[in-house]
């Protein structure tokens, strides 16, 4: 420990004071645990996170685009293709070319990823707990997380997804 003008100086509490006025810190570490919760949940049901977010698309639309599923989940062609890939040979889901666009591949669930719906709600249930918070303030956080998303989505600096 050397002298600083405020006193003893602490590395560990320095950097604690340094990374506490990073938003993108906050961020970073609530994704990084509320993936962690989902882990073990997703882990009995054979899915991974981002296994579990395509189907949940899927399982609301139906059947989509890859181009579509990449657009929703905000992934680029190359992280998505191989996911798809390992989804498919685990007979979760069904790539087809599209009949009235051959550039366009459908994606839809397979009955095996179809059943795994009906967990989802045990899903949520377990994950919303594992957080903690009333649902008004769930309510509340999905809304600035989704304002600083567009915010970014929308900004002129040369934020990319890819």
């Amino acid at each position: 420990m050397s002298d600083h003008p405020d006193g003893p100086w602490d590395g560990a509490t320095a950097s604690s004071d340094a990374l506490d006025a990073l938003v993108c810190f906050d961020l970073y570490a609530a994704s990084r645990l509320v993936t962690a919760a989902y882990r073990p949940i997703l882990a009995d049901l054979g899915l991974t996170y981002p296994q579990y977010l395509v189907l949940t698309v899927l399982w609301t639309r139906g059947e989509c685009s890859i181009k579509e599923l990449a657009t929703t989940l905000r992934l680029d062609h190359a992280t998505l293709s191989p996911l798809l890939r390992r989804m498919e040979a685990a007979g979760l889901i069904k790539r087809q070319r599209s009949t009235t666009d051959e550039r366009s591949v459908l994606v839809r669930t397979t009955e095996r990823g179809a059943a795994l719906h009906t967990v989802r709600d045990d899903v949520y249930c377990r994950i919303n707990e594992a957080i903690g918070l009333p649902p008004e303030q769930v309510e509340q956080l999905q809304g600035l997380l989704r304002t600083v998303t567009s915010n970014l989505l929308t900004d002129d600096s040369d934020v990319s997804l890819g």
